[in-house]
């Protein structure tokens, strides 16, 4: 486990709290192994009965951390050793409800993670943004099929494509989030919501969500963007825009045929 993601048990909800808030809980490989081991121990522990994910600070999750993207592009990490396809593995199996509570940044899969939750609370003037194309990679979490189910190709197209982000407001309105409320109302929204859910036949609501998802199409799905993602880590492109980034200027894919 790591010291950058808290976990408590509170009346049958599992609290996961993202608490790296002085870097925008940008996620780490230790952050991601210890968020799989901890939806892992959800599916396995009777006393659980629903998942919270949380964060303190004023962002959600900046995404994934670039040092990691960094070095894949430079060859000094391995790709397949990275930890962060377990967690993602552990949101398509998941079998109990998921809620998140979302203030602040939602980067990347800070985003696409919220795509594998029943319930999701956003604050009205949160930030989410799914810059996939912008480090010329492409996107993650089965986000490829499940965002545009959710919200339709053009919003997904251009969310992924142009990397804008979109508000709190504009999220729930369009079906990535169940409510936009105030940023200090969030939390507590999420988390009478995930004890309500507590108190439910929990039978009855994995069946439920068994019938609405399929885990293994959903796995899927992961694998082929995760052999994709890991060709593109290592592509030029990626290069020259984290270049970019590290230099703070804007990329140049001019000289790049694609």
């Amino acid at each position: 486990m790591t010291e950058h993601v808290r976990i408590a048990l509170d009346d049958g909800v599992l609290r996961i709290t993202l608490a790296r808030a002085d870097k925008k809980n940008a996620l780490t490989q230790a952050m991601y192994t210890s968020l799989a081991q901890a939806l892992t121990r959800a599916e396995t522990d009777a006393s659980v009965r629903v998942v919270l994910l949380e964060a303190e600070g004023d962002s959600f999750t900046a995404g994934n951390d670039l040092a990691d993207f960094a070095a894949v592009a430079a060859g000094t990490l391995d790709r397949n050793a990275m930890t962060t396809v377990r967690f993602l593995d552990a949101l398509a199996h998941a079998r109990k409800p998921l809620v998140a509570a979302v203030t602040g940044l939602a980067v990347g899969i800070g985003v696409t993670m919220l795509l594998h939750c029943d319930l999701v609370f956003v604050a009205d003037d949160a930030k989410l943004s799914t810059p996939f194309v912008n480090l010329a990679l492409v996107p993650e979490a089965a986000s490829s099929v499940l965002l545009p189910a959710r919200i339709g190709y053009a919003r997904a197209y251009a969310m992924f494509a142009l990397g804008e982000p979109v508000d709190g407001r504009t999220a729930a309105s369009i079906g990535l989030a169940n409510a936009a409320l105030p940023a200090s109302e969030v939390r507590g929204a999420a988390l009478a919501a995930a004890k309500k859910l507590a108190s439910k036949p929990m039978g009855a609501l994995q069946a439920t969500k068994q019938l609405m998802r399929d885990g293994a199409a959903i796995a899927a799905v992961m694998a082929k963007e995760s052999e994709i993602f890991g060709a593109r880590l290592s592509s030029p492109e990626t290069a020259e825009a984290l270049r970019a980034f590290a230099e703070r200027r804007p990329p140049d894919f001019s000289k790049f045929a694609g």
